[in-house]
């Protein structure tokens, strides 16, 4: 920002400078092709922020640590962020129970880990969220890890499978047959209300695409004027397409041309942005029974779907198996119902539209 107004742009960023995102600390690799150590100046060094999530003295904001290192007291915002002190599944709570209901979407872009705590501490509370959208799975399409497996459903598929039966009428017909938490309460005990979920596949994420091409042409002229912004993601994006061309032996984009990268987590963004002012624009199908396999050998995170056209059972929702439904299949009141999307504003139009809306 300050790059932007030293050029006389507008400084741009207007939502995070008025809704500062609450941030739960993570761990790991950056995940960003490791530029935090390839191009250090643009990383603030861990021991100016790392301590501002400590969990606080009863008398203050934010630990002595963290004011000492830092220069920022009890009464000094952090510029951007608000640094969170709870584990991420209960700040996903309290946000939930500290608004009306149907009023908060819940976008998930990696596993449904946190989701699916914060279901088990409060499935009540979970079930307050307007809209929980997630980026995880394939139908029709292979799989990104395995033959059929995407990476989200695959990394904690017990997390995908109990998150996802919030959505049926009877949740206990589709949990995980070894649960890793706590079973939820009953149908009758969580009321009429279910959860709402929209799945983004790999079958509607994957041909919406950033070609490297589109990035050098956006990137370079401000990088070659001093733009630390440009210079930034130029650099994890760069990462990004060699490890693309390592994998796939240097084969051209969908439809030709130069190296891309699948903006997977993007569309899911885009939807959440746009899903009321360009309802028309998008497409979902409702009432999808889409299962998630947890035990399978080869199958480990296999969003299953039946395709055999059978007749539905006149049995509604029937106690333990019945002959001739495997797996309760063919019964109204058992089975997930889930949102997904098939139809988007345009494959073409989201790459442009995000590199303008990230460069301005």
């Amino acid at each position: 920002m300050k790059w932007r107004k030293d050029q006389g742009r507008p400084e741009a960023f207007e939502a995070i400078k008025r809704c500062k995102p609450v941030v739960s600390l993570g761990d790991g690799i950056d995940g960003l092709g490791n530029v935090h150590h390839t191009h250090p100046h643009h990383s603030s060094p861990r021991e100016t922020w790392a301590h501002l999530f400590d969990a606080p003295p009863v008398e203050t904001l934010i630990s002595s640590t963290a004011i000492r290192v830092t220069n920022i007291g009890p009464t000094t915002p952090t510029p951007l962020f608000k640094p969170s002190h709870r584990q991420s599944y209960q700040e996903i709570l309290r946000i939930l129970d500290d608004n009306p209901p149907d009023t908060i979407t819940l976008l998930a872009i990696g596993p449904l880990t946190n989701f699916a705590l914060a279901a088990s501490e409060s499935p009540t509370i979970f079930m307050k969220a307007k809209n929980v959208v997630v980026m995880g799975g394939t139908i029709f399409e292979p799989g990104n890890i395995t033959p059929v497996g995407e990476f989200n459903c695959i990394a904690d598929p017990n997390a995908a499978a109990r998150v996802y039966a919030l959505t049926s009428p009877n949740p206990a017909s589709t949990m995980p047959p070894d649960p890793t938490l706590p079973h939820y309460p009953s149908k009758d005990q969580l009321g009429d209300g279910r959860l709402n979920v929209t799945m983004f596949p790999l079958d509607i994420t994957s041909p919406h695409v950033l070609r490297r091409e589109q990035v050098e042409a956006k990137t370079k002229p401000l990088i070659e004027k001093g733009s630390p912004l440009a210079e930034w993601v130029y650099a994890f994006l760069d990462a990004t397409f060699k490890k693309s061309e390592s994998l796939y032996d240097g084969q051209a984009g969908l439809g030709g041309g130069a190296t891309y990268m699948c903006l997977h987590d993007i569309v899911c963004i885009w939807y959440a942005l746009t899903s009321e002012s360009q309802k028309e624009e998008w497409e979902i199908k409702r009432n999808e029974d889409i299962r998630v396999e947890t035990q399978g050998q080869w199958t480990r995170g296999m969003c299953v779907v039946d395709r055999r056209e059978m007749k539905m059972l006149d049995i509604d929702d029937a106690e333990g198996e019945v002959k001739g439904d495997a797996g309760g299949w063919l019964q109204r009141g058992k089975g997930n119902r889930l949102g997904m999307c098939v139809g988007t504003p345009g494959e073409k139009l989201l790459a442009p539209l995000l590199l303008d809306r990230v460069f301005g």
